[in-house]
């Protein structure tokens, strides 16, 4: 029998945050030192699945953000900052038994990682974040004008392109079909409610936390600008800089490589 880092698709699991489902999936690791792996918007936990396979030396789950793969849509569009780290808080006292992590998380999922940092500072060992800053300006209204459902793959694509989505290959990542047509699991009438509240000036967070922090920027993002990333790690103790010439938003997926060797090389100074 394989082990699910061998096999690389992960074991699917389920636990409760207040009135909401989610799903994890468990790469395995025979470790007790965790890396939680929070993804980027419009995505979920297998867009890290190359990434989790390279780590056999810890135990490596990722958690599908409400609203996200195959976790429940929040009830009432609740896309708030508190409820994504009340989930994260959920997951470290159901599934960890309230054992500390370290944290992965692009985009959204950086964020909701340096701020649960901030708040729960004795559950967190380390943050990676991956392109996302503290000054936030975003619009995700795109994905109200995206179908429910569309008839081919090639119809999909195409509806992601007519809205202006340049990274195609990273939103097609959580596509399904079923007998409606192919879709998108993450709730496309919750994304621009979730991404209005992630606007905003998050400062205080980001330095509220004494956590090692590395900062992983792509000089080419539309996110988070070179001048930002440097503020950043100027005015936070305890914080590197690793940034990529030529890549964008998603850097794990652009250079995967070049992703895994600057983690890997930040995760062996912790020892």
């Amino acid at each position: 029998m394989l082990h699910p880092q061998e096999n690389g698709t992960g074991t699917r699991k389920f636990f409760q945050s207040g009135n909401v489902k989610l799903s994890y999936l468990d790469f395995g690791g025979d470790s007790q030192r965790v890396l939680l792996l929070l993804h980027g918007h419009m995505n979920d936990a297998r867009t890290f699945t190359a990434f989790a396979s390279r780590f056999t030396d810890w135990r490596v789950i990722g958690l599908d953000q409400r609203g996200h793969g195959w976790s429940e849509h929040a009830p009432n569009k609740d896309y708030s900052r508190e409820s994504y780290i009340d989930d994260i808080l959920a997951f470290s006292k159901t599934v960890l038994d309230g054992a500390p992590v370290t944290i992965v998380g692009h985009s959204l999922g950086g964020v909701n990682a340096y701020q649960f940092a901030a708040r729960y500072p004795e559950l967190v060992n380390a943050v990676i974040v991956e392109d996302i800053g503290v000054e936030i300006k975003a619009d995700l209204s795109f994905a109200e004008k995206l179908p429910h459902r569309s008839p081919s793959l090639h119809d999909l694509r195409k509806s992601l392109e007519e809205v202006g989505v340049r990274a195609i290959d990273y939103f097609s990542e959580s596509v399904f079909e079923d007998e409606q047509g192919w879709g998108f699991r993450s709730d496309l009438k919750g994304m621009p409610i979730s991404q209005r509240h992630i606007d905003g000036e998050w400062w205080s967070d980001w330095l509220a936390s004494s956590c090692p922090i590395l900062l992983i920027h792509g000089k080419k993002s539309f996110v988070l600008d070179e001048n930002q990333a440097d503020r950043m790690v100027t005015q936070r103790p305890n914080t590197k800089l690793e940034s990529f010439a030529e890549c964008g938003h998603d850097i794990h997926s652009t250079d995967p490589d070049g992703y895994y060797r600057a983690v890997k090389s930040f995760l062996d100074e912790l020892k």
